[in-house]
């Protein structure tokens, strides 16, 4: 799983509102939304929202109506879709699958025994994302006019990249392991802000938008950005298991004490009698040397200029191909059209 430094971002993370974003491009991580959409946008029993044909449309519902929110408020998203993932990332992919076909395996029991609220828990852990909810996604954000980038590796690395060139302001995740990847800024909650229900409880919670910005956390804990990759090496990522009985506060004092990783490999052997299950040095060369598109302010402007907003398309699609509601979605629609009518007379300049 990803790593958990979540004390550490307590401690420097700030509640935000909307409309401190206004006039900000954000770039979000298209995947890790994309999931959570599925996860949440389903029915009491834990069985998501279909079209007639039976194609799963969770997650187009999240991008229409989330996506108009963000643009109410005047600000332009672009979705990042990861590209192919590094080898080291196969391990955790398949111990994801794994958990994923023996949550279904829960939900369809606890679906015979009419146990709801059990099946949508289970439900929720079954989420996984085919080719064809990408594609999906994919052609709803071109009708929207919302543009997309297709990374060659991770995407939380791509919208880091976006964001360290200037053409983004921030990156929106729920993962931490975008500030390993250099994030200089991460808004949290972003397409899931509001009130939500705590999973497998009669709980609900309000849920904020959250800003952390990289430098603070660096600041704060006195430690450069490849002592916090060395953290999360010790702690776990997507690439490797980290060391069991290691957690955040601890990670933080190994790094500061030993100053290569190397010395860090030899303190875990020695202390812990335990060796990483990958090797140290690649995982690290993952986070300070992704693989990215390096895109130029002028390739940014062609990129936008290439998704412009079609209503025709976005009804067709969503009522008449998906069965979605045609005066609700003309009732968005009239919130794209207007947004990027004001987009298009301001120019993307000024809405970095």
């Amino acid at each position: 799983m990803a790593v958990d430094i979540s004390k550490l971002i307590a401690e420097v993370k700030e509640k935000i509102d909307f409309k401190d974003l206004t006039g900000k491009t954000i770039a979000i991580d298209a995947f890790n939304t994309i999931y959570q959409f599925l996860s949440i946008i389903r029915q009491p029993d834990g069985t998501p929202l279909k079209d007639e044909k039976g194609r799963v449309t969770s997650h187009l519902s999240g991008l229409l109506y989330r996506s108009s929110n963000f643009m109410d408020y005047g600000i332009t998203p672009i979705y990042v879709f990861d590209g192919i993932p590094p080898a080291l990332k196969e391990r955790t992919l398949q111990a994801r699958a794994n958990r994923r076909n023996e949550a279904h395996e829960k939900w369809e029991e606890a679906k015979r025994e009419g146990m709801l609220e059990e099946a949508r828990t289970y439900a929720m852990v079954s989420t996984k994302i085919n080719k064809e909810i990408i594609d999906s996604a994919k052609e709803l954000l071109e009708y929207m006019g919302i543009p997309y980038i297709q990374a060659p590796g991770e995407g939380e690395a791509q919208a880091a990249q976006m964001a360290r060139d200037g053409l983004v302001y921030a990156s929106a995740s729920q993962d931490y392991d975008s500030f390993l990847f250099g994030a200089e800024i991460v808004i949290r909650n972003f397409a899931f802000s509001g009130r939500r229900k705590l999973q497998g409880r009669n709980v609900y919670v309000n849920v904020e938008l959250e800003r952390i910005i990289l430098k603070d956390l660096l600041t704060k804990f006195d430690i450069t950005q490849k002592q916090l990759i060395w953290m999360g090496i010790l702690i776990g990522t997507d690439f490797n298991s980290g060391i069991r009985g290691v957690g955040p506060m601890t990670a933080l004092k190994i790094v500061k004490t030993f100053d290569s990783l190397e010395k860090i490999t030899k303190h875990v052997k020695e202390k812990y009698n335990l060796e990483f299950d990958a090797d140290p040095q690649e995982v690290e060369d993952v986070f300070l040397k992704p693989e990215v598109a390096k895109i130029s302010m002028s390739d940014f402007n062609d990129i936008s200029k290439r998704f412009t907003f079609n209503e025709d398309k976005l009804v067709n699609f969503m009522c008449r191909e998906h069965g979605f509601s045609e005066e609700r979605v003309k009732k968005y629609s009239e919130r794209f059209n207007k947004f990027k009518s004001a987009k298009g007379q301001k120019g993307i300049g000024g809405w970095m």
